[in-house]
């Protein structure tokens, strides 16, 4: 039973421990394994594999599990670093990701882009220094759970903070631009209408603000947006995008590389960009499996949020340093992180 599992770390090899979990018993699966030979982690091991194709083949096996230890609500969400050999970069995720849309058992939804705001110099004067890694998150079917609203949800505070409250001639170019216009009287009495209602949505503010297309005035819609707007502006006259004030979720996130004190873990990745997954991809309570947990940063995060975690490691050393963490940052501080 999954309930056995729950926040606990288990010492062990990850697929063999993930191999006796019940299927379809987790909500979320979010892991960092180790580069490909990037650093010593103590035994061999993930990443420290001859070859490319070998430690993508290793990943897939891991990620297998992964999937099946899923919910059908649930989400996967693997972060991986690149790598050099004799120059040349391996786009050693992007390999990963395509070999996994070869499953066929799971839907890419997006690749987030972590701006690292601090990178690492290199040395070599002939390369510029990398500052972005992907996590790829991944889903069984089309329900999983996805709470936009809730991801960088403090740029929503600081936006709604700075707004200005609507003047008493807002919309009034629109009103004059409707006369001004070709369309009969009839579609423009239904454009003031229309017009009047969204202003004073603003007004009460519903909105933050609107924009209004008229028919031979602005610029037909293209793209994704020629779908209903293009035809409301064709039957009607005129199309109204309102604008309901929230910041865009975009898929970038800025962090700091994290850095610990008394940290014996060689890759540590940031508290605040888990805490924006989970945030995203999970509600209270439910829970979120760590397959390679490392220094415990899915951990401390998700027993912060309110979540249930459960941690897998090879390295005793590395479930002791965990254990502290957990123990120490739990309920010490909010981490919101504003940058």
């Amino acid at each position: 039973m999954i309930q056995n599992y729950l926040n606990k770390i288990i010492c062990g090899d990850c697929l063999a421990t993930m191999k006796e979990m019940p299927d379809n018993s987790v909500d979320l699966v979010i892991t960092s394994p180790p580069y490909f030979q990037q650093r010593e982690y103590g035994s061999g091991g993930v990443g420290n594999e001859y070859n490319v194709e070998g430690y993508i083949d290793n990943l897939i096996e891991i990620f297998r599990q992964s999937v099946r230890v899923t919910k059908k609500t649930g989400t996967i969400v693997f972060n991986l670093g690149d790598k050099y050999i004799d120059g040349n970069l391996l786009l050693v995720p992007y390999r990963f990701a395509i070999e996994v849309q070869k499953l066929n058992i799971v839907k890419l939804i997006n690749e987030l882009t972590w701006v690292k705001v601090n990178p690492a110099p290199k040395q070599c004067s002939k390369k510029l220094i990398p500052a972005t890694e992907p996590f790829f998150i991944f889903a069984k079917t089309d329900d999983y759970y996805f709470n936009r609203d809730a991801f960088l949800e403090y740029r929503d505070i600081i936006f709604n903070g700075n707004k200005k409250k609507a003047g008493n001639d807002v919309g009034k170019k629109y009103f004059e631009l409707i006369e001004k216009s070709d369309l009969s009287n009839e579609e423009k009495l239904q454009a003031k209408k229309e017009l009047t209602e969204v202003i004073m949505d603003v007004k009460h503010g519903k909105l933050e603000s609107f924009r209004m297309k008229i028919r031979g005035l602005h610029a037909l819609p293209y793209g994704g947006q020629a779908g209903g707007r293009l035809t409301q502006i064709e039957n009607k006259g005129f199309t109204i995008i309102k604008i309901y004030g929230n910041s865009i979720r975009k898929d970038v996130i800025e962090s700091n590389v994290e850095t610990i004190k008394g940290n014996i873990h060689p890759a540590v990745y940031p508290e605040f960009i888990i805490q924006e997954l989970l945030k995203l991809l999970t509600k209270e309570n439910d829970i979120v499996l760590d397959p390679f947990l490392g220094s415990g940063t899915t951990a401390v995060v998700a027993q912060r949020l309110k979540r249930n975690y459960i941690g897998i490691e090879i390295h005793s050393d590395y479930i002791e340093y965990a254990k502290k963490r957990i123990k120490e940052n739990c309920n010490n501080h909010v981490l919101d992180l504003f940058l």
